[in-house]
């Protein structure tokens, strides 16, 4: 959870600095999409700071593996990463368990929030909606009705769906191929819209 936003940001030196295509990447025109850890690593690289200390409580019942660490009073030594080449972000049930009322602050960039009805993988749709409540910066929220957490993941091969249903199976009468469009659609509208010359394809 430390380590997520460091590596964003090499990622995005060596895209804009070294790769093969940064001759084509604007680098006025970065955003960034994340779900869940991802989401987390968004809204940290936008300048979300979490507070591990008073993250303990939060950690209560919770198995993850930093919540341990945090109990063991192992908290991390340097500052997380932020990114102010990041110019707008996207984020999909977020977890936030790490993250209080002032950790987002410093947020100023614009946010899409997205929910799910029914949470899971340790984030809560209560969780969610408190990011939107702390939220500062301009931002959109959305909660999509009838979804689980792992709506937000892209609609599953056969072969995935077999080998790991938890990811893939919906509540009844969610279509996720369906949904994907209409996020597509709304993720690519928003970056359009507050990344520098949104004008160009």
């Amino acid at each position: 959870m430390t380590e997520r936003p460091t590596d964003i940001k090499r990622l995005i030196d060596f895209m804009v600095g070294t790769s093969p295509a940064a001759s084509k990447i604007d680098p006025e025109r970065i955003g960034f999409f994340g779900f869940s850890r991802g989401g987390y690593t968004g809204l940290v690289l936008v300048g979300a700071n979490a507070d591990w200390v008073n993250a303990i409580t939060r950690c209560e019942g919770s198995s993850l593996h930093i919540c341990e660490q945090l109990r063991n009073k192992e908290f991390p030594a340097n500052p997380l990463a932020h990114d102010p080449r990041i110019k707008a972000v996207v984020v999909a049930d977020p977890l936030t368990v790490f993250l209080t009322a002032d950790s987002f602050a410093a947020i100023k960039v614009p946010v899409q929030l997205w929910g799910s009805e029914r949470g899971g993988d340790g984030v809560s749709p209560e969780s969610v909606a408190a990011a939107n409540g702390n939220l500062p910066a301009t931002h959109e929220y959305r909660v999509v009705p009838n979804s689980g957490h792992f709506a937000f993941l892209t609609p599953c091969s056969p072969g995935l769906a077999q080998a790991r249903p938890e990811l893939c199976t919906d509540a009844p009468g969610f279509d996720r191929v369906a949904f994907h469009k209409e996020l597509d659609a709304e993720v690519l509208a928003f970056l359009r819209k507050h990344l520098a010359g949104a004008d160009r394809p």
